[in-house]
């Protein structure tokens, strides 16, 4: 290969190099890795965790100033363009890029687990279990919503409008203008490659364990690791025939078939569960949630114990910010032809409803069996077990064997669509900010996270390749308030353009009148 081709690929082949270093060490030399993962995360999140915090709780109120500010009818693109996909086809990608199949595996463990251990007062109480649909609401709410609707917005701002690369340091052109084009730029590209990769590595894993729990549950089939093996193998094999389709076909059919799957069980459990109870939780924990909003973002206990903080809201904070890079730029890409203002609303209000009232459904409608029925039981196999949560919990309603059936097609097709527009995510990246990336870079991309998930499956190293991507959040929580400076400036250029072009065209009408 000669200097000019590596040049021009250079993203994409520092990028693997880079990949295949920290796959061998994480899944040869493990012990090694854990330990100085351990030390710069406890580091991280000791001594700097107000910067998740505050980070995370700028992000919200910015989003919301934009919305109503003097940028919301600014279209992400040229004033002619209409939006590529429907508005029902694009939340549904939205959503499954950004948490789709986090729901499904947190939806009645993390209320259950609050309700058992709650970060203030005694559990297995009332108040611990209000307490509980309160967290879950405010970890799945507008802080991580709101991470990802900076990031995106800024990503189509500068492609759409300003015609730059499909890349993430196209956000920094106000800041660092051409140098997007040199090694800053690269670096920054890099960064964003490896932070998706062992994002979406970590997630393949955890998610191929909990596909083998539900087999498990519904066909007796071992929960073991070749399992799982076998699971990311056929699952790579779908997401390679998906992407062969296209974005139009592929990855859009899957996200609208997996929403319409989760209205369907969410809807059945609602009315095969305690309907009332799922309505009173939904509108008092969305009240709680409101209320306490501002304490909750900005809550540290710097005369106490942060453990629980540490653990939960400082791990999901620095998660969000990790997965970031891979949701961001997907959401941008789908997002041609929308104003600000309707965009704001779609990502950040909408998902946030969304995914709340899956939360009052099922982790409502288990504390309802675990609290009111008295079935103790439940919450002990759901602390034993956590990838078995959901169907642990079905097993408690009516017609447990249909939705086991349905939970489990959920869980499979958000768990392709993960992987699908990871892949396709990459390709852009590699491909110097190309929309329509090759399906060999996008099959390419997708074989090393298969491969790096069966690595680190068979090494048990996945977890710490979880504390690894949490440690590389940090940087990019300061990257993220970078883009909001710059997404900043480029808005009011923008308006300032637009306004001397509309008193241009103005004081032409004027001077034909005239004559």
């Amino acid at each position: 290969m000669n200097i000019v081709n590596f040049r021009k690929h250079s993203v994409f082949f520092i990028s693997i190099l880079l990949v295949v270093i920290f796959i061998v060490w994480g899944g040869f030399f493990t012990e090694n890795f854990k330990g100085i993962t351990d030390v710069a995360y406890k580091f991280i999140i000791d001594d700097f965790g107000w910067v998740y915090t505050g980070t995370a709780f700028f992000l919200v109120i910015f989003s919301v100033y934009l919305l109503f500010s003097k940028f919301g009818d600014i279209r992400l693109g040229k004033d002619s363009d209409k939006p590529e996909f429907k508005t029902g086809s694009w939340l549904a990608m939205l959503f499954g890029a950004g948490m789709g199949v986090g729901i499904v595996y947190w939806g009645v463990a993390e209320p259950v687990t609050h309700y058992m251990n709650p970060p203030y007062g005694k559990g297995f109480t009332d108040a611990a279990a209000n307490t509980a649909m309160k967290y879950s609401f405010f970890h799945w709410g507008l802080q991580p919503w709101g991470i990802y609707t900076v990031i995106s917005l800024a990503l189509a701002f500068f492609q759409f409008k300003k015609g730059l690369p499909a890349a993430v340091s196209s956000a920094f052109y106000p800041l660092l203008k051409d140098k997007i084009y040199g090694p800053i730029g690269k670096f920054i590209d890099i960064l964003s490659v490896f932070a998706t990769v062992f994002g979406i590595a970590t997630s393949l894993g955890l998610g191929a364990m909990q596909i083998s729990a539900g087999m498990h549950a519904l066909t007796g089939t071992p929960d073991s690791v070749i399992v799982q093996i076998i699971v990311v193998a056929a699952a790579t094999l779908l997401f390679i025939l998906s992407i062969s389709t296209g974005l139009e076909k592929g990855i859009q059919f899957l996200s609208n078939a997996a929403i319409l799957l989760s209205f369907l069980i969410m809807l059945l459990v609602m009315i095969l569960g305690p309907t009332l109870t799922i309505f009173e939780v939904f509108f008092n924990s969305m009240g709680s949630y409101l209320t306490d909003f501002v304490h909750m973002s900005l809550r540290f206990q710097p005369f106490g114990n942060n453990k629980w903080i540490g653990d939960w809201t400082l791990f999901y904070w620095a998660w969000w910010i990790a997965w970031c890079p891979f949701v961001g730029m997907f959401i941008a890409r789908i997002s041609r032809g929308r104003t600000i203002r309707e965009f704001v609303i779609g990502v950040l209000f909408v998902p946030t409803v969304g995914t709340c009232l899956w939360f009052a459904t099922f982790g409502g409608a288990a504390l309802d069996i675990i609290a009111n029925m008295g079935h103790q039981e439940l919450a002990k196999s759901i602390a034993s077990n956590v990838s078995l949560s959901i169907f642990n919990f079905f097993n408690y309603l009516p017609a447990s064997s249909l939705l086991s059936v349905i939970g489990f097609a959920v869980i499979a097709i958000y768990y392709v669509t993960v992987a699908d527009t990871s892949s396709y995510v990459l390709g852009m990246l590699s491909e110097r900010g190309k929309l329509n990336p090759s399906t060999k870079i996008k099959v390419t991309w997708g074989v090393i996270q298969s491969a790096a998930a069966v690595v680190l499956l068979l090494a048990g190293g996945l977890e710490v390749l979880q504390t690894a991507s949490l440690v590389a959040a940090f940087p990019f929580a300061i990257v993220l308030l970078f883009i909001c400076w710059a997404l900043f400036k480029g808005l009011k250029s923008e308006l300032k353009e637009t306004h001397r072009l509309e008193k241009k065209t103005e004081n032409l009408k004027q001077q034909e009148s005239i004559s």
